[in-house]
């Protein structure tokens, strides 16, 4: 691209603020749901509820026009990367405790810092990649290594699957940020809403009369594979809440990622985590064990550490890759 990205930290930190508000909201709705209706109908009304928004977002930053891209392949990529992301993390929290999924699902900063590298040319020294390593023995620990499978509230390959969605998600980020240099926010967030749309039809067409699942299947299976069922009247608010909140939340992100470099942006996602542990608490009265407290407190450490010092580095003026601070 020939486009120079902009950089406005504050800007970046109150979108990223409001968007992890918005998404321990979306969990908490989503978790509630879990039991009744099936992953992709959730999607597919939530998306087909929040483009609504979305478009109007896209109607206010400059028209349909903001619409056309030069690079298609590479939204349908970053579309298909958060449906990936959201899935998988959805999947297990409908198994596992909200805050030990969230807990999980924050190793995210750690791939943004080493997938950085690679994607945003940018440098990680020897203290920040020491501080991931940290932040990862946090993600180890919470698997419980040393404890048998029977004893585990959710299966190993549940609690892998927020892993999955923190990978995913770090990879779509930091596209966000290539592509946020020549798109806007709002059309970021149409894309990503039609590829959920376009996601949950294919399901419902493959999966939608739950063919292919019984009650003694994996409860996360269950979860994504049940049959379509018709809303009561209540569970339409939350669908359409869910579908207003996603839209702000598709914006929110992609404006966070537009406004500030990724380092700078995504330690600040760690707000999730207390949000997480106040819904689990407050509506099905979960708390974290003591695996949970200390993995989170070596992932959010650990990510903490990794934006002082990046921040740090970005006052005494250092340059490396492609902004100034990258260490």
């Amino acid at each position: 691209m020939t486009e120079t990205a902009q950089h406005r930290p504050g800007a970046g930190i109150a979108f990223i603020m409001a968007g992890m508000l918005a998404i321990s909201l979306n969990d908490m709705l989503v978790k509630q749901l879990s039991g009744a209706y099936p992953l992709h109908q959730i999607v597919f009304t939530r998306s087909a509820v929040g483009i609504v928004l979305s478009l109007g977002l896209v109607w206010i930053e400059g028209g349909l026009r903001i619409l056309k891209t030069r690079h298609p392949f590479l939204h349908a990529l970053r579309g298909l990367l958060v449906v990936i992301s959201n899935m998988s993390f959805f999947a297990a929290l409908a198994v596992a405790p909200l805050a030990d999924v969230t807990a999980l699902f924050f190793a995210a900063p750690l791939f943004i810092t080493l997938l950085s590298v690679p994607i945003l040319k940018e440098r990680v020294g020897p203290m920040r990649l020491g501080a991931v390593l940290v932040g990862f023995s946090g993600v180890i620990l919470m698997q419980r290594p040393w404890q048998g499978a029977e004893s585990l509230e959710a299966s190993r390959l549940v609690l892998l699957l927020p892993v999955l969605s923190a990978l995913t998600y770090a990879l779509l980020q930091l596209m966000t940020r290539k592509l946020g240099v020549s798109s806007k926010a709002s059309a970021l967030s149409v894309y990503i809403q039609l590829m959920f749309i376009l996601v949950g039809a294919l399901f419902y067409l493959v999966a939608g009369d739950g063919r292919f699942v019984d009650e003694s299947s994996d409860p996360s299976l269950i979860f994504l594979l049940r049959a379509w069922t018709w809303p009561s009247g209540q569970d339409w608010l939350f669908l359409t809440g869910l579908g207003l909140n996603s839209a702000i939340i598709g914006y929110c992100l992609a404006q966070a990622y537009r406004q500030a470099d990724a380092a700078t942006v995504a330690p600040f996602e760690y707000v999730g985590l207390p949000l997480a542990v106040f819904w689990g608490w407050m509506i099905w009265g979960d708390l974290p064990d003591w695996e949970v407290w200390a993995g989170m407190a070596l992932i959010a450490g650990s990510g903490l550490f990794v934006f002082l010092r990046e921040q740090r580095q970005r006052r005494t003026g250092v340059r490396s890759g492609s902004r100034a601070g990258r260490v």
